[in-house]
């Protein structure tokens, strides 16, 4: 992932490859001064694969969520707010174990979901992010 070039009122977008950003017309994070907002993210490999654990499909989705704050001048310490939509047959324990692993230090203000169903039937998590990242923190590039 790399963020797309700055808009005129400053505001930045990365992109992560997904097929659905153009077709649906989104970012996978958007940059906007000091806040970054990472759209719903599923956990899908490059190749289109989705591994059917439930705890292997929120680490791919907080992989995927984290790099494009990365992208964006962020890390993990500055996520302020996390949302987890889960299908009814999703484990919540597992899926929220691993949001412990990845956030049991920063402890962001979190809200897990259960959903009737999410885009494609082999998910059952998906995840957003909100950050605060100062200003004094540019993109990667």
């Amino acid at each position: 992932m790399s963020p797309d070039d700055a808009r005129p009122d400053g505001r930045q977008r990365a992109g992560s490859g997904s097929p659905y950003e153009p077709t649906i017309g989104f970012s996978r994070a958007v940059r906007d001064g000091d806040h970054v907002y990472v759209a719903g993210t599923a956990p899908v490999w490059p190749d289109g694969e989705v591994d059917p654990d439930h705890a292997a499909q929120a680490r791919r989705c907080w992989e995927i969520a984290l790099e494009a704050l990365r992208d964006l001048g962020g890390d993990v310490a500055d996520v302020v707010r996390t949302r987890q939509y889960l299908t009814p047959h999703a484990d919540p324990a597992a899926v929220g174990a691993v949001h412990g692993e990845v956030f049991g230090v920063v402890r962001p203000a979190s809200t897990m979901l259960v959903v009737a169903a999410l885009l494609d039937p082999r998910w059952v998590v998906e995840v957003e992010v909100d950050a605060l990242v100062r200003r004094d923190s540019p993109p990667r590039t």
